[in-house]
Order: structure tokens, then C-alpha cells, then sequence
């Protein structure tokens, strides 16, 4: 199937393509704006089978967000009216719960699936107007996207957020935004993926996972919420603060050294040996954590967030045990690169199911 979308270098857009990607599915991106171009979207829209709008104007003058939404609907307009929709099967809109509150976004947001809404008809296809509440996720940006990114950012960074209007807030992680949008999920279950959360909650709750986190403990992660928030946070750690030092114990008896500590939870772990010169791994997670523990021998980790070229890299031994906790959506791999065997174990934050092994080949 072959899938366009609008905004697809964005947040939403970033996490409906490593979904479409993880599905097998082709994407093609255009632009809107001042990036807008009919030849080239015409000639991405025809023989596409569905279309996903989700590029937007939520930021600007009243003028720029109410003409910009609006705008990117009529070229759209104009694009499926030149463009051959004989394969075109669905048109998506990712609109906004703000959707005709009286708002100037939230009036935009109507008028604009209001004018893409006909134009999908006229071409033949269905539309599907998808209505997403509050989004997080990994790599959100801060003080732009949601209050989570903002407050994972500023936790990251050693500061303490503060809570100027607490409020309850309707909740859904970008990844199930990302299934409402490629139909992977049904409007109608689109309530199961969604929670409510007030603002104080949500800093108390990232609070608390990053002082678990930063002793190298896994905090308790129950229920998807909990997984998806720890992982969005996980998601501001890089560098030098993404491995966990551990503590290797000597004696005459020999080593020791603890690999895991968890809360609560489901979790698994495995041993490999790797020969000299090979590689391990070439794929990523959408959801599941993945910790890599070099236990002897000499390794590299390298790790490369989906659709971007630049590769982060460490180097592991036995001999300064590290954990490395894999970041969703990143590729990733070990390599040995000395003259010995190595030796990794393995640790998953869930009981591995082959129906549904999250887990998705892409060489770093």
C-alpha cells in the first residue's frame, strides 16, 4: 500500500511513518505552504491509495493560523482534482478535539477537514476524520508539542518544572495517534489507548521515573501509560548519559555484577556470544526496552533514530560493564570488534510473543 502524507517531518508525521515503515508500507511525503508543489504532489497522489493530512498551522497570528490550516486544505483540493485517484481508497485527517471550540485553531481545524473532507469525496474516496487529543511521545519538542515533551526536557536537563494551571488532560501517545491515522486501530477503540492524566500528576510521575532511572533501576512500568511515559522520556537522554555504569564486584572468587533491577513489570533475559568481526541486531522497537550488557570481550553499540543519518556510537567492555537501554524507534546493533569472543546478555521489558514480536529489521 502505498501511503502519502502531509507534515511528515513532524512529530505526529515522524511516528505514522516509523509505523507505516514497521507495517511494510511505502511512504511519500509532500509539502504544504511555501513547500507546496502541484506537479510533485500530483504526481506522489496518483496511484496512492491513501492519503494522511496532517500538517497544520497551530502557532502564529490569528491571520496565519486561520489562512494557513485553510490553506493547506485547498492545495490538497487542488492536487486531487489533477491528480489520477482511481487507487485512492481513503483520505485521513488528523484533526484536533479544539475542532469548532470558538477558537481561531479551533475553527481553522473545521473549515479545513470541512474543505478536504469534499474534496476526498469528489476524488472517490472515503474520509476519515480522525479527532486526536492531547499527543506525547518520543522526541516531542518541548514547549511546542505537548506539556510531557516540555517537562521530560526540563527533567532530563536537572531543572524542576513548575505547574502554572493544573488541569486534567485526555492523553494518547503518538505511536496509537499514528494506528487511528493508518487504521491499525479502530475509531471506536481509539478510548482503550486513551488516558486522563492531570498536569501535576504527569511531573510527579516523570519525576519520580527519572530518580528511579538514574540509579540505573527500571521504574515499575504496569500499564502501557507507564511504559509509553518512561519511554518518551528515555527519548531526552543521549550522550554520555545514556549508559548506566555498573558496579563490578572482584574478589578471589572471581566477578559480580547486577544486570537488571525492576520495579514491576513483565521481563526477559538471553546470553549471546558474538565471534570476532560479526554483528548483532539491525532492527528496532516501537514499544519494548532493550538492554545490552557487554559481560566480556570488546564491542561497539551503534544506534541510529529512524529516518536520520547521523549514527551514535559507544564503546563496551567487560572489563567497565555498562547497561545500554535502547531508545524506541532507534536502530540499533553490537558489533565485536576485538580478537575474543564477546559475550552479551540481554535484557527485554517484555515476555517475548511471536505473534506480536515488536521488533522490526533497518540496519543502522
Amino acid at each position: 500500500m502505498t501511503i502519502v502524507i502531509t507534515g511528515g517531518n513532524g512529530f505526529l508525521g515522524w511516528h505514522t511513518r516509523v509505523l507505516a515503515h514497521s507495517l511494510g508500507q511505502a511512504t511519500t511525503s509532500i509539502g504544504l505552504g511555501r513547500k507546496f508543489n502541484l506537479e510533485e504532489a500530483v504526481s506522489a497522489l496518483s496511484g496512492a491509495e491513501v492519503l494522511v493530512h496532517i500538517a497544520g498551522v497551530n502557532r502564529g497570528t490569528d491571520k496565519e493560523v486561520a489562512e494557513g490550516n485553510l490553506e493547506f486544505s485547498r492545495q490538497l483540493e487542488q492536487a486531487l482534482a489533477a491528480a489520477d485517484t482511481e487507487a485512492l481508497k481513503t483520505v485521513v485527517y488528523a484533526n484536533s478535539v479544539q475542532q469548532g471550540n470558538g477558537t481561531v485553531y479551533g475553527r481553522a481545524k473545521a473549515e479545513a477537514g470541512g474543505v478536504l473532507g469534499a474534496a476526498a469525496v469528489r476524488s472517490g474516496a472515503e474520509f476519515k476524520d480522525v479527532v486526536l487529543p492531547n499527543l506525547f511521545g518520543e522526541h516531542g519538542v518541548p514547549f511546542y508539542n505537548s506539556v510531557v515533551a516540555t517537562f521530560c526536557h526540563l527533567v532530563a536537563a536537572g531543572e524542576t518544572p513548575t505547574v502554572s494551571e493544573d488541569k486534567v488532560l485526555t492523553l494518547l501517545h503518538a505511536q496509537d495517534a499514528a494506528e487511528l491515522l493508518l487504521g491499525v486501530r479502530s475509531i471506536e477503540d481509539q478510548h482503550l489507548a486513551e488516558v486522563q492524566r492531570s498536569v501535576s500528576d504527569l511531573l510527579a510521575g516523570i519525576q519520580s521515573m527519572a530518580a528511579t532511572y538514574a540509579t540505573g533501576t527500571i521504574p515499575k512500568l504496569g500499564t502501557d501509560f507507564e511504559r509509553n511515559l518512561f519511554n518518551t522520556y528515555r527519548s531526552f537522554l543521549s550522550g554520555e548519559n545514556l549508559p548506566h555504569a555498573l558496579e563490578l564486584k572482584t574478589d578471589a572468587r572471581g566477578s559480580f555484577v547486577e544486570l537488571v533491577r525492576s520495579e514491576g513489570g513483565e521481563g526477559q533475559s538471553s546470553f549471546s556470544t558474538t565471534k570476532p568481526g560479526i554483528t548483532r541486531g539491525q532492527h528496532y522497537h516501537r514499544h519494548k526496552i532493550e538492554r545490552f550488557i557487554v559481560m566480556s570481550g570488546t564491542g561497539e553499540i551503534a544506534m541510529r533514530r529512524m529516518f536520520s543519518d547521523d549514527v551514535v556510537r559507544y564503546a563496551v567492555s567487560g572489563d567497565k560493564p555498562v547497561a545500554i537501554d535502547m531508545p524506541t524507534m532507534w536502530s540499533h546493533n553490537i558489533t565485536n570488534v576485538g580478537s575474543d569472543e564477546l559475550y552479551t546478555a540481554f535484557w527485554i521489558s517484555e515476555i517475548f510473543d511471536p505473534a506480536s514480536p515488536d521488533t522490526f529489521p533497518e540496519e543502522v
